[in-house]
């Protein structure tokens, strides 16, 4: 049997970059465990005191396809360059200037939300072109 997978970010705001990626993948936040309405209110009836109710956030796809991102606060920050990182698919099966104007588009929308756009590449003859972004806390991630 194959095993799943869970993709892991460190971060300093969890809930926020949480919020980030569920916007980019059209995930959503893991609901609260049976028994509760709320997050705040299963970590109220844990003991969970507020100051570390922001130390991790879960998001699942909806329709069960693909990974399940978790978000842990760390204390130190990114000081590196990935050596993992995201391919956010948005123009698959195009080519040439129509998926380069998809992906344009989509990273003006990322940019919105609080992604930043560091390069794009061209289509070549050994690739179809793609935008390099970073998330809110500098995790670099690709359109393509």
């Amino acid at each position: 049997m194959a095993a799943t997978v869970q993709i892991t970010f460190d971060a300093h705001d969890p809930g926020t970059l949480a919020q980030f990626w569920a916007q980019v993948l059209g995930y959503e936040l893991d609901p609260p465990p049976p028994g509760f309405a709320t997050w705040d209110e299963a970590l109220e009836a844990w003991g969970v005191p507020p100051e570390r109710r922001n130390d991790r956030s879960a998001l699942s796809d909806p329709e069960g396809a693909g990974p399940r991102l978790f978000f842990q606060r760390v204390p130190e920050g990114k000081t590196a360059k990935n050596r993992v990182h995201l391919d956010v698919r948005a123009a698959p099966g195009l080519t040439g200037e129509e998926r380069m104007a998809v992906l344009e588009a989509r990273c003006a929308d990322l940019v919105a939300i609080g992604a930043r756009r560091v390069t794009r590449f061209e289509p070549d003859a050994m690739d179809a072109g793609w935008i390099v972004m970073q998330d809110p806390e500098g995790n670099e991630f690709c359109l393509d």
